[in-house]
């Protein structure tokens, strides 16, 4: 992930962080940029790209409709269309 990639996913989960966790993991920028680094969230430019990826991870979405893998807790839809998957 892109220098500024990383900028514009950090200030995403810092601002929705509890989508996937209940307490705040990440208080700044440096803290989530950290984080998301630490964890190594993964950033696609679609749907299909999130697919392949939880496919890969051996994750069973076999006949989940797109909307059903965005909604997945891990799932971050940025604002730009781009989806940042992060692992708790």
């Amino acid at each position: 992930m892109s220098e500024k990639d990383l900028k514009i996913c950090a200030e995403y989960f810092l601002n929705n962080q509890g989508q996937l966790f209940d307490e705040p993991v990440a208080e700044t920028q440096e803290e989530a940029e950290e984080f998301l680094e630490e964890c190594m969230a993964q950033l696609f430019d679609d749907i299909s790209g999130v697919r392949d990826y939880f496919e890969d991870m051996g994750m069973d979405i076999d006949g989940m409709e797109d909307e059903e893998v965005a909604e997945q807790m891990e799932v971050f839809a940025l604002p730009d269309g781009r989806y940042l998957v992060v692992e708790g």
